[in-house]
């Protein structure tokens, strides 16, 4: 009995960490439904190029600073996720183009003494002033993945996440591959 239970507490504790870290991505995906994506040989990146970034932060925003930043590990994580899919890359004319945007801003959610106190004297509490009692202040963030045919999306793939404002480089990096490596696990949509 005591080799049984040694083994059943790090497997719990494995997949407790695993339903953690796959609950900090929100991946959603919606497709043309009359595309055929049985049809699709070829990918290459948008003629416009890879992608952008939009930010609404602050003022002092940068999204080409954060381009360079972001878009390495972007198009690495597309290129190798497609090649995985068993697509080929096309410098012209592909089946389909990929086309990233990466939107960046700040979400906050105040909470205050009294909010959820029905607005009615039968409580018998005495009015008092609101105060703040809880405050959350988190960086947000999308990863919005289209591919497009002939000018024209057929498959759009959206992955949210919340980030300490202090989080390491290499966790948002690490963010990105994962948000990508997830958006594509959905792709050739089933109908």
């Amino acid at each position: 009995m005591m080799p049984l239970r040694s083994f059943t507490v790090p497997i719990a504790l494995l997949a407790l960490s695993v339903q953690a870290v796959s609950a900090r991505l929100d991946v959603k995906v919606d497709f043309d439904k009359s595309f055929n994506f049985k049809a699709v040989r070829t990918w290459g990146w948008h003629a416009d190029g890879p992608g952008e970034v939009k930010m609404a932060r602050t003022q002092t925003d940068n999204p080409e600073a954060m381009t360079k930043i972001a878009e390495p590990p972007i198009v690495d994580a597309v290129t190798l996720e497609m090649t995985r899919l068993g697509l080929q890359q096309a410098q012209s004319d592909p089946d389909l183009a990929v086309h990233y945007y990466l939107l960046l801003t700040t979400n906050q959610s105040a909470q205050t003494i009294g909010q959820f106190v029905p607005s009615t004297m039968a409580w018998g509490l005495p009015l008092f002033p609101q105060a703040t009692q809880s405050l959350k202040v988190l960086n947000q963030g999308a990863l919005v993945l289209d591919l497009s045919a002939k000018g024209r999306v057929v498959w759009r793939g959206v992955a949210q996440a919340q980030l300490k404002p202090d989080t390491e480089l290499k966790k948002r990096e690490a963010l990105l591959r994962e948000g990508v490596r997830d958006l594509l696990k959905k792709y050739p949509p089933k109908p």
